[in-house]
């Protein structure tokens, strides 16, 4: 009984106490931590990837993992401001900020907002293009793609934890780790929504990827892969915007409707995700060899 009243007399952690910063100051630029996890997730999966064509059944060889590596950096760049701008803040489009060099308020990336579904169109816009360029099976080579994807949601998700932003909802009762972040005009504990973030959409989603990518026979039926991650990644994402605080202007649709603009998106992946596992399932395997290294002929 003293124990359960220690911990509901805890006090919320203040964010600020903890003593983290939003990047590396280097004098004349400051190196921003976002920006760190977006490059170890791209690293990290090129390196894992480079790997995973080396094992058995690879469609692909290196000159196609380095062709997805910078066709995939834009795709997630562009797909994610550009999808931001289209699902949660059209006035993007045509605000400027005037007093900056770089008024577009499109272009001014650093004041925050990437969409990860944005990101996921501009990846399979980016994965199209290099295959049919190289006349690679699409849905094997989305499957090795969406092994990879995991180690960028869970660097980017504590980015986000660092920077001390889009955290999470009031806490109800009491909570040992609840927070109270800097940024937050309420000043109230919340959920370090963040955290459970990194923990499902990354970590998780990670070793799930991982064990059925190298402990079975996944990548030999096309499209099991990409499609687990999808499921996976929808179903994690509808769990985890319950303790998420909805960004300022739409609040309106969670109270309208009783669920966020994020959770409604993760429907149509559930979906989609289910439909192309059962399609994968429902063929025979593949043998899956590997194909030729040769540069490309224009």
């Amino acid at each position: 009984m003293s124990l359960l009243a220690d911990a509901s007399a805890a006090q919320p952690i203040m964010w600020e106490n903890l003593g983290l910063t939003n990047g590396i100051d280097l004098g004349f630029f400051t190196l921003r931590f976002y920006s760190l996890a977006y490059l170890a997730g791209i690293l990290l999966g090129y390196w894992h990837l480079s790997r995973m064509i080396k094992a058995p059944g690879a469609p692909m060889a290196q000159v196609h993992v380095d062709d997805l590596f910078f066709y995939c950096t834009l795709g997630i760049i562009l797909g994610g401001r550009l999808g931001y701008a289209a699902f949660y803040k059209p006035e993007l489009f045509t605000g400027f900020t005037q007093s900056e060099f770089v008024s577009w308020d499109l272009l001014r990336l650093w004041d925050g907002g990437m969409s990860f579904h944005g990101g996921v169109i501009g990846v399979l816009v980016a994965i199209t293009w290099v295959a049919l360029r190289n006349r690679l099976p699409w849905l094997r080579v989305c499957d090795y793609i969406a092994v990879n994807v995991p180690f960028g949601m869970f660097f980017g998700r504590l980015a986000n934890f660092v920077n001390g932003e889009l955290y999470g909802r009031p806490v109800e009762g009491s909570l040992p780790w609840a927070m109270i972040f800097p940024t937050d005009p309420d000043q109230v504990a919340r959920h370090p929504s963040q955290l459970y973030q990194a923990g499902l959409e990354g970590l998780l989603l990670m070793i799930v990827m991982l064990l059925v990518f190298w402990k079975t026979r996944a990548r030999y039926r096309p499209g099991l892969l990409v499609g687990l991650f999808t499921v996976g990644i929808g179903i994690a994402r509808f769990i985890t915007e319950f303790f998420r605080a909805p960004d300022a202007h739409l609040v309106q649709v969670v109270e309208e409707t009783g669920l966020s603009r994020g959770q409604w998106l993760s429907f149509p992946m559930i979906g989609v995700g289910l439909a192309v596992m059962v399609f994968a399932l429902a063929r025979p395997p593949v043998a899956g060899s590997r194909v030729s290294g040769k540069p490309r002929t224009a």
